[in-house]
């Protein structure tokens, strides 16, 4: 477990002490078990989805997703009628998630090499805990201090608060760690909590800021890599 009281000086802030992971489509190649869920439900709610639809939906709180599913078919968002769509969706999803779940290139390694070099580390995801559940069963939850999700916080994704809750967790400053990030949505909310970022896109493209730091794969990542891409994206 990471010790946040450990050899680093607390008080000095602009050192890479964590790394905060999001999960789909950066660890895990789900991006594309999210792309059939979505698209069926928009079907069993009335109408195929479109492109512009699909890519405003992902990397989304569950919540944003549905109300941008609704809009794309003309129907009214009540709470009941999203719950609904809600509970289809992540029955579905957990079917889709109990098939298998591949890794991201590079992704384990990765892992790995952060907890090698003792530095602190925590999924920050918008899926839910009920599934993010079947997910740490594949990525190992001995690879995390801290996981929070996205029905764990006030808002989701791309809100700071994900973000703001596992440094919180961590005991450390979100400008002493990096998120790795795939999606607009999660760039933005570890940039507004305070985070660089290091965005290593999926199947969207990720606009550029001077807080993102941009890499095409996690594939022999190591820590003094993760250190060297911390310190270009607080500078």
């Amino acid at each position: 477990m990471f010790d946040p009281a450990g050899t680093t000086d607390v008080t000095t802030t602009g050192t890479l002490r964590a790394v905060l992971w999001d999960m789909d489509g950066t660890l895990l190649e789900s991006e594309n078990l999210w792309d059939v869920g979505v698209r069926e439900l928009s079907l069993h709610l009335g109408g195929p989805m479109s492109e512009e639809t699909r890519q405003a939906t992902i990397g989304a709180s569950s919540y944003n997703a549905l109300i941008t599913v609704f809009a794309s078919l003309g129907l009214e968002p009540t709470p009941d009628a999203l719950a609904d769509a809600k509970r289809w969706l992540y029955t579905r999803m957990g079917e889709l998630f109990a098939g298998g779940l591949p890794w991201r290139p590079g992704a384990r390694d990765a892992l790995q090499a952060v907890r090698s070099a003792g530095l602190g580390s925590a999924l920050v995801t918008n899926t839910d805990r009920q599934l993010c559940e079947f997910a740490l069963e594949t990525l190992g939850r001995e690879h995390f201090d801290h996981s929070v999700c996205g029905d764990e916080v006030p808002a989701g994704k791309p809100d700071p608060a994900p973000y703001l809750r596992a440094a919180e967790l961590l005991g450390v400053d979100p400008t002493d760690c990096l998120a790795v990030e795939d999606s607009p949505t999660g760039a933005a909310s570890a940039e507004a909590a305070g985070c660089a970022v290091l965005v290593v896109p999926s199947i969207t493209t990720v606009p550029e800021s001077a807080h993102r730091v941009f890499r095409t794969t996690l594939e022999g990542l190591t820590a003094a890599d993760l250190r060297e891409l911390h310190r270009s994206g607080v500078a």
